[in-house]
C-alpha cells in the first residue's frame, strides 16, 4: 500500500470517528420523517427508510457512514396505487435483507377505504436496494383479518419471527403486539401469540395502543421496544424481554417493563419519542433511532401534522445487561 493510500485510509477513519462521536439527538437528524428505520447491508453501507408526510410513497437513502444519511439524496422506489389496496396511508416501512433479497415490510390502506389498513411486502434481489427492480409481494396474511401495521422481523437460532401491531377483539384496544414464526419472507406459520396489550396507564393515554416493535439482542436476552398511547406528546417507548434460551413462542417467556423506558422530555423540547429502530456507529456505539416533535401543542389531528422528525440517540447498557436509554435530547 502506498503512503498516499495509507494517509487516505487514516483520514477516512478519523472522519468516521469524528462523525460517530458527533451523533446525538440535540437536533433533528432528518426532518419530517416518522417511524425511522436504519439498517446496514453486508457491504457496511447504511440505509434509511421512513414514513413520509404525505403517506404516499416509499423512499430509500444510502450512505457509507451513519452521519452521511442526513444529507443523502432520497430515491423514491415505489408509489401508492390510485385505486384499491395499497392506495392510501403508506406507513412505517422497514428494510430487511431476508432469504437473498431486500424486503420492505409496510402498512397501507385502500384508496376507497383508507382505514382498511393491512400489512404488505416488496422484494428486490439487488445487492443495492436503490438499484434493481422492486416486486410487489402482496399482503402478509395473518389469522386476524383486521387493522394491522408496523411489522418487523428478526432471526434467532435458525428461526425467523414476525411481530406486528394488531387490532384485537377488545372493547377499548386499538392495537396490541402479535408474533408468529415465518415459513418464508412473506408467509407466517402460526400460531400467533399476543406479546403485549395496552393495559398500563402510560399505554392508554389518548388511545389504547401498543405498536412499532423493534428487536435488539444483548447479554443473553432478546429485547423488544415498542411504542404506546396516542401519537402526540403522550407517545412513549416500552420494553419487553426474554431469555435467549427461552421458548419465544410461549407468551410466559416474555417480561414487560411497568414504566416507559423513553418518554417526552420537556426540558429540551422533545415530545412523543417513539417508533424506534436500532443501529450502530462505525465504532460500535449502539444508537436508538426514533421520531419525536420539538413542540408539545399540535393543531388538529396529530396524524395530519408532518413535524415528527428522526433523531439519533446513543445509549449504553446497565451492569445487569439492560438498555439504558436515558432521556431524549440528553
Amino acid at each position: 500500500m502506498s503512503q498516499q493510500a495509507g494517509d487516505t485510509d487514516i483520514e477516512q477513519t478519523a472522519e468516521e470517528t469524528m462523525a460517530a462521536s458527533a451523533i446525538n439527538d440535540s437536533q433533528p437528524f432528518i426532518e419530517q420523517r416518522a417511524d425511522p428505520w436504519i439498517t446496514q447491508g453486508e457491504d457496511g453501507r447504511y440505509y434509511f427508510i421512513a414514513t413520509v408526510p404525505d403517506y404516499d410513497q416509499l423512499e430509500i437513502r444510502a450512505s457509507d457512514t451513519l452521519a452521511g444519511l442526513k444529507d443523502a439524496e432520497p430515491k423514491v422506489i415505489w408509489e401508492k396505487k390510485e385505486t384499491g389496496p395499497m392506495g392510501h396511508h403508506i406507513w412505517a416501512p422497514e428494510l430487511h435483507w431476508v432469504d437473498g433479497a431486500w424486503r420492505i415490510y409496510f402498512a397501507a390502506g385502500e384508496a376507497e377505504n383508507i382505514w382498511n389498513i393491512r400489512m404488505y411486502a416488496l422484494s428486490n434481489p439487488s445487492a443495492n436496494p436503490l438499484e434493481g427492480e422492486w416486486t410487489e409481494n402482496g399482503r402478509v396474511l395473518s389469522d386476524m383479518d383486521d387493522f394491522s401495521l408496523d411489522a418487523t422481523t428478526f432471526e434467532h437460532r435458525g428461526k425467523r419471527y414476525y411481530i406486528w401491531a394488531q387490532r384485537l377483539p377488545r372493547e377499548h384496544h386499538n392495537t396490541g403486539l402479535v408474533m408468529s414464526e415465518m415459513a418464508s419472507a412473506t408467509e407466517l406459520t402460526g400460531p400467533e401469540i399476543i406479546l403485549t396489550e395496552p393495559t398500563l396507564d402510560w399505554e392508554i393515554q389518548g388511545h389504547y395502543v401498543n405498536e412499532g416493535a423493534a428487536v435488539i439482542k444483548h447479554g443473553g436476552r432478546i429485547f423488544i421496544t415498542y411504542s404506546a398511547s396516542a401519537t402526540d406528546h403522550n407517545y412513549a417507548v416500552g420494553l419487553l424481554w426474554a431469555d435467549e434460551d427461552a421458548d419465544l413462542m410461549d407468551p410466559a417467556s416474555w417480561n414487560k417493563s411497568q414504566e416507559p423506558v423513553f418518554a417526552s422530555n420537556p426540558d429540551v423540547s422533545r415530545f412523543g419519542p417513539g417508533h424506534n429502530s436500532f443501529t450502530k456507529t462505525a465504532d460500535g456505539q449502539d444508537v436508538l433511532v426514533y421520531h419525536a416533535r420539538t413542540y408539545k401543542e399540535i393543531e388538529g389531528n396529530p396524524l395530519d401534522n408532518p413535524d415528527r422528525h428522526t433523531f439519533l440517540h446513543p445509549f449504553t447498557w446497565t451492569e445487569d445487561g439492560f438498555p439504558d436509554f436515558g432521556k431524549p435530547g440528553e
